[in-house]
């Protein structure tokens, strides 16, 4: 599982870096953009992360529900809060959501199992 976290974490800081430095002003205004809305403000970056995680189940979108699982994880979440967020996903997101929400406790399990993995912070996707 650590391997298969560190090869997301490794893509994700190649392909950022790679994307960045094409120049593209509207794309870094994005990525910075998206790396500001998840710092504290009214709201902590606990919740912020929580509300990325639910954003993404129903999204559907597997890589961003793992970096905000990862993210949550590192933000202290318990798994009663992750049941919780998951559920407010799945309500909001319907029964096409429950593949996510699979794939999702499983990381969940996984990470529970082998401990935490810092992720890189630019771009929350």
């Amino acid at each position: 599982m650590a391997d298969r976290l560190e090869e997301f974490r490794l893509f994700r800081e190649r392909m950022n870096t790679r994307i960045l430095e094409a120049g593209n002003l509207e794309i870094k205004r994005f990525f910075a953009l998206d790396t500001r809305c998840y710092e504290a403000g009214a709201l902590d970056v606990k919740t912020k992360e929580l509300l990325g995680l639910v954003a993404s189940m129903v999204l559907r979108c597997d890589d961003c529900i793992t970096y905000h699982i990862v993210r949550c994880k590192e933000e202290g979440v318990t798994d009663a809060e992750f049941f919780e967020t998951f559920n407010v996903g799945l309500i909001v997101g319907g029964s096409i959501v429950i593949p996510h929400l699979r794939r999702a406790v499983d990381m969940l399990d996984r990470l529970n199992a082998d401990g935490p993995l810092d992720i890189d912070r630019e771009t929350a996707e």
